[in-house]
This record gives C-alpha cells, structure tokens and sequence, in this order.
C-alpha cells in the first residue's frame, strides 16, 4: 500500500485521509486501514488487525491462521459466515505479493495493475474481547481462483473489487449466492501484471521501497 494517506481519501470519496504512511511489506498480525460503512451508514476508516479473530475465540492468536478466506465457502465456515452477512470491508492495496518455486528457492513477484493504481480487496472484519476495555478490530482477505497473470505462481489470488461495487460491498443488505459468485470472479488480467521483485521482501523487517526492486 504504497500510495500517500490523501490519495486513498480521494480513491474512497472520503473527506479524511487515514492515519498510515506508506507501506512496502504489510505482514500479517499488523494492523492497516480498512474501508467500512459506520453507523450511519458513511463510509469509514478502521484500524483493524490483519488475521480475523472470530468473536468467540479464546485468545487472539487465531488470527494468524485467519489471514484469508475463500470465498467460495466463507458463507458457510463458523469463523466468516455472520461477517459476511453485515461485516464486509473493502482492504487498500496497489499490490499483492505471491512466490513462485524456482530451482534458486521461491522468488517473490509483486503482482499489480501496470499503471501501478490503488484498488481495493473484498474483506471481512470482526470485532472481537476477552475483558472490559479490551476490543480488537480484525480483518481478513476473501480470494478466489487465480486469473492468467497469476496462475502461473499461484493457484490463488486475493478477490478485488472494482469501484462500480464498493457501495454494494459495503452495503447493510446481504447478498445472494449468486451475486457473491459474481463479485468472487478472478479479476480480468487485461491491465494487470507480475514483477520478480527483490527477496527482501521475505522478512517483514524489511518495509522500504527496496521491496519493490527489481529481481534481475
């Protein structure tokens, strides 16, 4: 999530940016910016923690194992199926990383749209304590089958949502299963592409646009 606080304010239609800087290697447990509908209905950003913690869980450490959903049977699993109902979030992204096997070890290849714009991640968020004052906001990514420019390192890949959904997404109503059929599609590779990138990026104490160089 390399774009500046402002830029994701505008691609949102929001009137405040969210309180982040620019991210190179986002690792699960950490917590980002996530889009959802408050109260009232507006859009919001939330602080929530990467690796959904059902609220039924006994400690928080689930959440690691919970970084993602697949979306073809998150409706149906204990741990998503009520945030997929009335939970939903849209995650902030500009690329995602995935690795390949190779006779040198896994390389990494940071997958993107060539004109390097944001997007957004279909997401579910939960709230989750164990004692009074004590509340943590968690998320997890939905994917869904690779599309071509990713099926070659992966077999799968998050679930993005063009902007012409955002409003549905985050929308009260919940919807059929026939319409999340529709929404889970593998996005059209048409725009996008993959780039081997630095092995850096294998540690989550490395967070610098070194992350993004080019692997030769």
């Amino acid at each position: 999530m390399t774009v500046s606080a402002s830029v994701l304010a505008s691609l949102f239609d929001m009137d405040e940016p969210p309180n982040c800087r620019p991210r190179f290697n986002i690792a699960p447990t950490q917590a980002v910016p996530v889009v959802r509908a408050g109260a009232d209905g507006r859009r919001e950003w939330a602080h929530c923690r990467w690796g959904l913690i059902p609220s039924w869980a006994k400690d928080l450490k689930i959440g690691a194992r919970m970084i993602n959903a697949r979306s073809e049977t998150a409706a149906e699993k204990p741990s998503f199926r009520k945030a997929i109902v009335s939970r939903r979030c849209l995650v902030p992204s500009d690329g995602f990383y995935e690795w390949a096997k190779t006779p040198d070890g896994k390389q990494p290849f940071h997958i993107r749209f060539s004109d390097r714009r944001a997007f957004a991640f279909a997401g579910l968020w939960e709230r989750w304590h164990q004692k009074p004052g004590e509340i943590v906001e968690s998320f997890t990514i939905l994917t869904t089958s690779p599309n071509s420019v990713t099926a070659p390192i992966h077999d799968r890949m998050p679930v993005i949502l063009g902007p012409e959904y955002w409003e549905e997404w985050l929308g009260a109503s919940p919807l059929s299963p026939a319409r999340r059929e529709r929404l889970f599609a593998p996005y059209a590779p048409d725009e996008m592409e993959a780039v081997a990138v630095s092995k850096r990026v294998n540690s989550p104490a490395n967070d610098d646009v070194g992350c993004l160089e080019m692997s030769c």
